[in-house]
């Protein structure tokens, strides 16, 4: 029994703190769980609610920036999904970056907007119990988008005791939240009920409201139990695009304002999901479903005038589906004076149906249908992993990953309708050796790949252009590596370093005036990552976060080897106080540098910092009052970059240029907390 702890079981255990959430309150204690002995690269880790809850995130989607080296902002309206940035990877909306609430995928296949889609915007950050997180492809349970990393947040089966919340701020935001869990039978019944509103500092508000709820049911533990939920989340927004730096330099527009004030969109997302699971000693079982409805509204005008100088660019990319899915595996766990190992078996499937298409509009009235398509995707996947300990000092994890895909696409267009199908075989293999005065050192290979549109599967001829069109790859290949050394042997000191290599056989590239992605030169990176944890007293604690990465094509084309969006260098430094009595606070400084906008690197972003820092007052046992403040220097940097051609209106002709979205200004949020 003991010799399995660094495994499956000491992953059961940590799992079963997910049945009950903490309240926040002021004197957390944000210590890292250590890793040594469970993780198997340098690369991945778990963050505790306690530490999840010391962070001060503008939306909800930040809270996986407590992944080392990943950067989440936006480049439109709150409600359109986040931007990510991880391992040198701009992954615009979700792409290679693998996403799961619940064990429920958030990531669209085949989405109108961008592949690999992922709007975390109904995440409850109360709720949120554990997020963990790897790199790399480097576990056979994860397939599609998970080359560059994975992240999963669990949300709790249980709350310790009801919370009310409510935060007002400046540029009209508000908030407000109920959420208890009383007994209810032999289970319990956690409710959670969130409503909120933001303008953001723009010239036109954001006007962005949104209900958000969840409903479980759920009886015994995480490791020996089961659970039924439901959840629902409805958004409308008003969306300030990127704007030209020309216009900003000119004076012609502000750093907040908008040139097609009539984009935005509306979304929602209802779910049923349930688990059920039972381990003991010798093996443990896992069994999940989902249905998921999903609907997206969105008009956007990058270009502006550049291809209709009369009514302008706006396009609609309106996408509604049912996402449908199982999980379950088995594991076995064998005991030995000596060895222990788990070996695992699961399969997984996935189907969504989808209805999406795209539209020329102007003031969100479509003028013009430029495509209109129905699309069932079908995936399954089997996969085996086993872990052993071989002695005290090297433990190996392999696994081998087998995915199928179908592509049945509808279209407008007979010639752009069709079926295609593809299968992959995906190894991989981690060794850890150690630990030596408790220092561990990791070797991690294997391979991985995204799933490319379905649409570009099947396609003929451009809808837009008409003219002839190259189809796709239906999964494009990754090859990652991996050496690590994490080490806990500085008193209060948790550190790991990363040097990693990715190469993909085909990169996806963002598409301005299309405003989607699609699958370009294949690529490779390589960087190294240190991240840096140290409590040196019981009522501090810092956190270093550095990463570098070097992305560049792998072909020969006269354009250049540089990638355009490719993030270089990435640095998260924070500072959490925690004393005895009343207050507490954190500051948080996100930096992110420049990057190349086009492939020979003669346009450059500038770099992006921005400071955060909360502080908090426990007014009672149940009473909390707290202080958030966003870009607290307030640099007037940018959250995205482009380089692209538009057209303003009265511009004679296409100008080529830097496209930005800006950061925030300085603002403040003022809560309220009350337990009960």
């Amino acid at each position: 029994m003991k010799q399995l702890i660094p495994f499956s079981l000491a992953t059961l255990a940590l799992a079963a703190h997910a049945d009950d959430v903490f309240m926040p309150r002021v004197t957390i204690d944000a210590s890292r769980i250590s890793q040594l002995g469970i993780a198997d690269s340098a690369a991945e880790g778990t963050v505790t609610q306690r530490q999840l809850e010391a962070r001060t995130a503008y939306r909800p989607g930040e809270l996986l920036e407590a992944t080392p080296g990943l950067v989440v902002s936006q480049h439109s309206g709150e409600g359109k999904a986040n931007q990510f940035y991880l391992r040198g990877f701009n992954l615009d909306h979700g792409t290679d970056l693998a996403t799961t609430v619940d064990g429920m995928p958030v990531n669209q296949r085949s989405h109108a907007h961008g592949q690999g889609w992922t709007d975390l915007n109904f995440v409850i950050p109360e709720l949120a119990a554990r997020l963990d997180y790897r790199k790399g492809p480097y576990s056979a349970q994860y397939g599609d988008f998970a080359s560059a990393g994975a992240t999963d947040i669990a949300y709790a089966n249980r709350l310790t005791r009801g919370i009310a919340n409510l935060t007002v701020g400046q540029h009209d935001y508000g908030r407000a939240l109920l959420a208890a869990s009383p007994e209810a039978g032999s289970g319990n019944l956690l409710y959670a009920l969130e409503t909120m509103h933001n303008d953001g500092p723009f010239t036109q508000g954001d006007n962005y409201r949104k209900v958000n709820g969840m409903l479980r049911y759920s009886e015994g533990y995480v490791n020996n139990g089961w659970s039924v939920t439901a959840m629902g989340y409805r958004a409308k927004w008003n969306a300030t695009d990127q704007i030209p730096e020309r216009a900003v330099a000119a004076g012609t527009l502000g750093r907040f304002d908008a040139v097609d004030p009539t984009d935005g969109g509306s979304a929602y997302r209802y779910s049923l999901s349930g688990t059920w699971q039972r381990s003991d000693d010798d093996q443990a079982t896992k069994l999940s479903a989902y249905a998921i409805a999903n609907r997206l509204d969105l008009f956007s005008n990058f270009t502006y005038y550049l291809d209709d100088p009369v009514i302008g660019d706006q396009f609609a990319q309106p996408d509604r589906r049912v996402t449908t899915g199982f999980a379950a595996s088995h594991a076995w766990h064998h005991h030995g004076t000596t060895l222990a190992s788990t070996t695992t078996v699961g399969v997984t499937a996935q189907n969504d149906n989808i209805h999406n298409g795209l539209y020329a509009t102007k003031a969100r009235q479509v003028t013009a249908v430029t495509r209109e398509d129905h699309i069932v995707e079908t995936s399954g996947a089997v996969y085996v992993e086993n872990q052993t300990r071989w002695s005290p000092v090297l433990r190996t994890t392999a696994g081998l990953r087998a995915d199928r895909y179908r592509f049945d696409v509808t279209s407008d267009r007979a010639v752009n309708s069709g079926k295609a199908s593809d299968s992959l075989l995906s190894p991989s293999v981690s060794i850890a050796f150690g630990p030596w005065a408790r220092t561990e050192f990791y070797v991690n290979a294997g391979t991985g790949f995204h799933s490319n549109d379905a649409r570009g599967t099947v396609i003929t001829v451009d809808p837009k252009t008409n003219q002839p069109a190259d189809r796709v790859t239906p999964l494009a290949r990754s090859r990652g590596l991996d050496l690590g050394v994490r080490s806990e042997w500085i008193r209060g000191l948790q550190t790991s370093l990363s040097l990693f290599r990715l190469d993909f056989d085909s990169e996806l590239v963002f598409v301005g005036d299309a405003g989607t992605t699609e699958a370009g030169r294949p690529s490779r990176r390589h960087g190294i990552e240190f991240s840096n944890y140290y409590k040196p007293f019981k009522w501090l604690a810092l956190d270093a976060d550095l990463a570098y990465a070097r992305g560049r094509y792998r072909d020969a084309d006269p354009a250049g080897d540089h990638i355009p969006g490719a993030v270089e260098g990435v640095a998260q430094l924070a500072a959490t106080v925690t004393p005895q009595g009343p207050w507490s606070g954190a500051l948080r400084l996100r930096w992110f540098g420049p990057r190349p906008l086009v492939e020979d690197n003669s346009v450059r972003s500038a770099a992006t910092m921005t400071v955060n820092g909360r502080i908090a007052w426990q007014a009672g046992r149940n009473t909390r009052i707290e202080l958030e403040a966003f870009n607290l220097t307030n640099r007037r940097d940018a959250a995205i970059a482009y380089y692209y051609a538009s057209r303003l209106a009265g511009e004679a002709q296409a100008v080529d240029d830097v496209h930005f979205h800006p950061i925030e200004s300085r603002s403040l949020r003022l809560s309220l907390t009350q337990t009960f």
